[in-house]
């Protein structure tokens, strides 16, 4: 069964933009928890922009399903995710200043790096996933480092999608086929949709967990909370 883990940064960026509580970002979490989620991803970022340390804090202890947390694994990165100690610690080769992932790891040239970094998340009992493009050769240089798990970065299947999804999906078939014989387990993220995800599930084997919060956190505001996760969760079955 393949997990739906709702990223909840937009639901932070918009309590910042007036200060305050509201929304309540930790509630906001166990509500979409109640609701269904199977997991919960934040992606802090060093200026704090939208998810804040504190609430990566305060919400460890109160979740119940599985908590991800994902950024480039700076010093500090790290040592946050090593205090807190999450399921699931996503490495991500973002720039401090950028507005959003849009590129996997080069695992060959960044290998040594990342594989110094799986190993403290593995002795932390952090299962580790690798941030990548849809590539086969990607995953088995992420395999190298002894990552758990990849994340395939999703974002031209969605933007092909509506041209030809059957092309569009063909290279995370594949690499989704290479990464079960290496015995890498599976996530993706990144635009996928209630346009898109239906047909992404039922084409990409073996899919462990789909991050998703942009594309679901603005169907919640037509569709509410509770009926966009149902339909999320719909799209996975």
């Amino acid at each position: 069964m393949t997990r739906l883990s709702v990223n909840i940064n937009k639901i932070a960026t918009l309590r910042n933009a007036r200060g305050g509580n509201n929304p309540d970002v930790t509630q906001a979490a166990l509500d979409c928890e109640r609701f269904g989620a199977e997991g919960i991803t934040v992606h802090p970022r060093p200026d704090e922009r939208h998810i804040r340390r504190a609430d990566v804090r305060e919400l460890r202890p109160r979740l119940r399903t599985e908590f991800n947390i994902e950024g480039y694994p700076s010093d500090d990165f790290l040592d946050l995710v090593l205090e807190v100690r999450p399921a699931q610690a996503t490495l991500v080769p973002d720039a401090p200043e950028q507005l959003t992932s849009n590129a996997g790891w080069d695992c060959r040239r960044h290998g040594g790096f990342l594989a110094d970094v799986v190993g403290r998340l593995s002795e932390a009992g952090v299962r580790s996933s690798i941030f990548i493009a849809a590539d086969p050769e990607m995953a088995a240089a992420a395999a190298a480092t002894g990552a758990d798990r990849v994340e395939l970065y999703t974002e031209p299947y969605a933007a092909q999608y509506a041209v030809c999804r059957e092309e569009a999906v063909h290279p995370f078939v594949e690499t989704a086929v290479a990464c079960r014989e290496l015995g890498l387990g599976l996530n993706a993220g990144h635009d996928l949709s209630l346009e898109n995800l239906a047909f992404f599930k039922k084409s990409v084997p073996s899919l462990d967990e789909v991050s998703i919060g942009h594309a679901l956190i603005c169907d919640a505001l037509y569709l509410g909370l509770e009926e966009t996760i149902k339909r999320y969760l719909a799209c996975l079955r």
